[in-house]
């Protein structure tokens, strides 16, 4: 059954195969047929998109999941974004459920602000709206200059937990991290129970120490400022020895937070977590990029299940790893897709939905 207007279209961007599924996933509860179109790669490596069907006057939704070829993809979208501009549609909004290069939204050292490239080339391509889900943080919104729809999966994550970990009730939430602390306490807050933080972890990629602002000059000068000047040096940090703010022992332990890729943290996690009497550990998060060997660490870890969405296609890494167990959020996406596309509020979609969550 049609559960929208007419002049909806939605495309699908990906040239790989495994991407589409959820594009069909979403047109499939939407009750539409998916817009023809062809995207494909060149011999010298060039992607061409081909809409083969009018979207004069339309409201288009592009669905685009990140595959292995993160830079493909992106040009698969601006191309497909820029085809449906020239086209005359009347809008177009980019499902994009995990938004690419979102760690890169903070200036390391002589390096750039990538996030912010990247949504000034969707909304020089023809962008006017944009859906994705759980941005690596909240403030990236505010590199667009059009709307943008932030979901969130963690009621899906939620009701996994409750309807999936029978004794979930034993359970205490970990964050394996300060920096993830406020995720997990929100976590903790609505399934009443009890929080843990990892505290003393070695330092990721987006530790402060890295942010190369506070770099001094390799010999003290004063020619530019009046010699009795000195600017005093910021104290170097230094890492205390892991420790766990929590009672985790004879418990379930459950780590969470919004992207999974390099799993080293995780595995060391877990491996704490097991030395302090946690007898059964889960990971949960949005994300699941799972790059590189991913899989194989997480089948010889500790770590008993690890569970991410279908934000972006990993059917091969559960094929190598039988612990990933995938949420589908194709419902949230559809319904966001209609209320959009019919001008209704979006406002339901975010209820209970807090600042810090």
């Amino acid at each position: 059954m049609n559960h929208t207007k007419g002049g909806l279209v939605i495309f699908t961007a990906n040239s790989h195969p495994s991407s589409r599924e959820l594009g069909k996933r979403i047109a499939e509860r939407l009750g539409v047929e998916l817009g023809k179109v062809q995207v494909y790669q060149e011999a010298n490596r060039e992607t061409r998109v081909q809409i083969q069907e009018s979207v004069r006057g339309k409201d288009v939704f592009v669905i685009q999941t990140v595959s292995k070829d993160v830079n493909t993809t992106i040009m698969e979208l601006l191309i497909m974004v820029y085809a449906c501009r020239t086209s005359c549609a009347r809008s177009i909004t980019g499902v994009l459920p995990y938004f690419p290069y979102s760690k890169q939204c903070k200036m390391r050292k002589r390096g750039s602000i990538v996030s912010k490239l990247i949504a000034s080339m969707m909304c020089k391509a023809g962008l006017t709206h944009l859906i994705t889900m759980d941005l690596h943080q909240k403030e990236i919104q505010g590199f667009f200059n059009i709307p943008v729809d932030n979901l969130r999966a963690s009621p899906f994550l939620l009701q996994y937990i409750q309807e999936e970990i029978p004794d979930y009730r034993n359970a205490v939430i970990v964050a394996k991290s300060p920096a993830s602390a406020k995720r997990a306490q929100s976590f903790a807050e609505r399934l009443r129970l009890g929080l843990a933080v990892i505290h003393g972890e070695a330092q990721d990629a987006e530790s402060d120490q890295v942010d190369g602002r506070h770099s001094p000059p390799t010999v003290k000068t004063t020619g530019a400022i009046h010699p009795s000047m000195e600017i005093p040096l910021l104290i170097p940090k230094e890492k205390p020895p892991i420790t766990v703010v929590g009672d985790v022992g004879g418990r379930i332990a459950i780590i969470v937070d919004d992207i999974i890729d390099d799993v080293d943290s995780f595995v060391a996690a877990a491996e704490n977590l097991k030395e302090r009497g946690a007898y059964k550990i889960f990971v949960m998060a949005t994300h699941g990029l799972l790059s590189s060997e991913a899989p194989r660490f997480i089948e010889e870890s500790a770590i008993d299940e690890v569970v991410v969405t279908n934000t972006i296609p990993h059917e091969l890494q559960k094929l190598q790893c039988p612990k990933i167990k995938t949420v589908d959020i194709s419902m949230i996406l559809s319904e966001a897709i209609r209320r959009i596309h019919n001008g209704e509020s979006m406002s339901y979609l975010f209820r209970n939905i807090g600042v810090d969550d």
